[in-house]
């Protein structure tokens, strides 16, 4: 049965793979981002974190909502500015903030909603020049977690991923070369870093019927580079 899904950000990356992957199974998907997905039959809302983001354009009901914004801003903690932590929490945590609040009524409408949002390895995994997304997008964990309980009455699942580096645009500068991507291959248990699929396929699993028993779950989906020596 076609259900109704919004992906922020899914005009490219791991929002654009899943997307497709599920345009490709029959649902609707709306996308809310800076630029049109170069997808057929996508809808699309122009918006960007930390805009306001209201319900227009959007159906009475929403089976499942996708936050995929996200920043990679690596550097020693001492170059770390108070501005650059607040663009990383608008971004990373506000922004899901907002759209939550805002279609919370439209997840309530649905039998079953899920909600998916994205954390990091290094939350979990003490990584040097990570302070400022580690702090961020463990709010994103905290977050999780507790909407999970607050909306498990109403039947709203919410579960986050925990990538490692995923060969998105976003993580451009850091597998910029063969010599960059070999050393970050390396550095993984299972020899490579992450493709958008991998991520775009857990999150089509906890946006589908096959995981209605599962909420305040962050998952790694890492290469082994989170718990393995």
């Amino acid at each position: 049965m076609p259900k109704n899904f919004l992906i922020i950000g899914a005009s490219s990356g791991i929002g654009i793979a899943l997307a497709n992957e599920l345009l490709g199974a029959g649902h609707r998907v709306i996308s809310a981002s800076r630029t049109k997905p170069d997808l057929a039959g996508i809808e699309h809302i122009d918006w960007e974190a930390p805009q306001p983001f209201t319900k227009e354009n959007l159906p009475p009901s929403l089976d499942g909502v996708v936050y995929c914004p996200g920043t990679i801003s690596l550097k020693p903690f001492h170059r770390f500015t108070i501005q650059d932590f607040t663009k990383d929490f608008e971004i990373n945590v506000l922004g899901a903030v907002q759209v939550l609040q805002t279609v919370f009524p439209l997840l309530k409408s649905a039998e079953d909603a899920s909600v998916v949002l994205f954390s990091t390895v290094a939350v979990q995994t003490g990584m040097s020049f990570h302070a400022s997304i580690a702090a961020a997008k463990g709010a994103i964990e905290g977050l999780t977690r507790s909407l999970a309980a607050e909306w498990a009455p109403h039947k709203i699942r919410v579960n986050a991923i925990a990538p490692s580096l995923t060969q998105t645009p976003l993580a451009g500068a850091l597998l910029s070369t063969p010599e960059k991507v070999d050393a970050s291959n390396k550095r993984h248990p299972l020899g490579r870093v992450g493709q958008p699929l991998d991520s775009a396929h857990l999150a089509k699993f906890l946006l589908g019927d096959e995981s209605r028993w599962m909420t305040g779950q962050v998952i790694g989906l890492d290469g082994g580079l989170g718990s393995l020596k």
